[in-house]
């Protein structure tokens, strides 16, 4: 999907297809998100990188797309407990993003980043 969204800015019915197929209504959920441009990057000096995405009811969910986590309950429940889907719509979307290159940036220092991952932790309990 990367070469096709590369060669023109639009993901080709067919890979569209693909993801409804294999994803269901979370596809359709992920990519409004990313056409609301919901999904922020987040990156410090150190390298480390974590995404937020504004989640459809207006709260802010924490992604690591280098281990495949979401902090939202669907992810929780739907894919770690009961093995029900691949994925969250928030964890696709910010595959997506990826992938068109359409995600935020936003540069923070090494004890921001903490900071932001302390306070979702918190948030959380």
């Amino acid at each position: 999907m990367a070469a096709a969204v590369r060669d023109g800015a639009r993901i080709p019915d067919e890979h569209l297809l693909s993801l409804k197929f294999v994803f269901g209504s979370s596809a359709v959920q992920a990519l409004d998100l990313v056409d609301r441009q919901s999904i922020t990057l987040i990156s410090s000096p150190s390298g480390r990188r974590v995404y937020q995405v504004l989640g459809s009811s207006g709260k802010t969910y924490t992604c690591l797309a280098s281990c495949h986590y979401c902090s939202c309950p669907a992810f929780a429940f739907s894919v770690l407990w009961k093995s029900d889907s691949l994925l969250c719509k928030h964890l696709l979307a910010v595959y997506l993003s990826q992938v068109t290159s359409t995600c935020q940036q936003l540069s923070v220092s090494d004890k921001q980043l903490t900071d932001i991952l302390l306070t979702e932790k918190t948030h959380e309990a």
